[in-house]
């Protein structure tokens, strides 16, 4: 049996399958931004983008740190590395094509002569070739 996945991993996971948190995440691939810049282009409150916010920042694709009187908000991209590694892990077998394996090993099988076995070196003046045949000369 498999270990369960990190919390860590089911927070990245949980924070993506939003919309809103996906442009959040791509508004922030620019620069950094003030709360209420990020809450602009959106139709609700304050109040909903913050939501958006701790829960993009508790799977740690984001940080926030305040500056004066305007709490700021930083893309945190080497935080999506779990997620992404786990995600490529599914991609790294290509499934098999059995027909087109099996027409592979047809043509290259065709391809191959079968050659007729050497004789070994002559001694004593005698060779493998059958009686009767020309002796062969280098």
């Amino acid at each position: 049996m498999l270990p369960p996945p990190t919390p860590s991993l089911d927070a990245i996971f949980a924070a993506l399958a939003d919309p809103t948190r996906r442009t959040i995440l791509t508004m922030l691939l620019e620069d950094d931004m003030a709360v209420t810049d990020v809450a602009e282009p959106f139709e609700m409150s304050l109040a909903a983008v913050s939501k958006h916010l701790a829960i993009l920042t508790n799977a740690g694709l984001i940080s926030q740190e305040k500056r004066g009187r305007v709490k700021w908000c930083k893309l945190e991209p080497l935080a999506m590395s779990a997620a992404t590694t786990w995600i490529q892990g599914f991609g790294q077998f290509e499934p098999l094509d059995f027909d087109a394996f099996e027409k592979f090993l047809e043509a290259e099988l065709a391809q191959i002569e079968i050659e007729p076995e050497e004789t070994g070196p002559v001694e004593n003046g005698q060779s493998d070739a059958p009686p009767g045949s020309a002796p062969q000369h280098d």
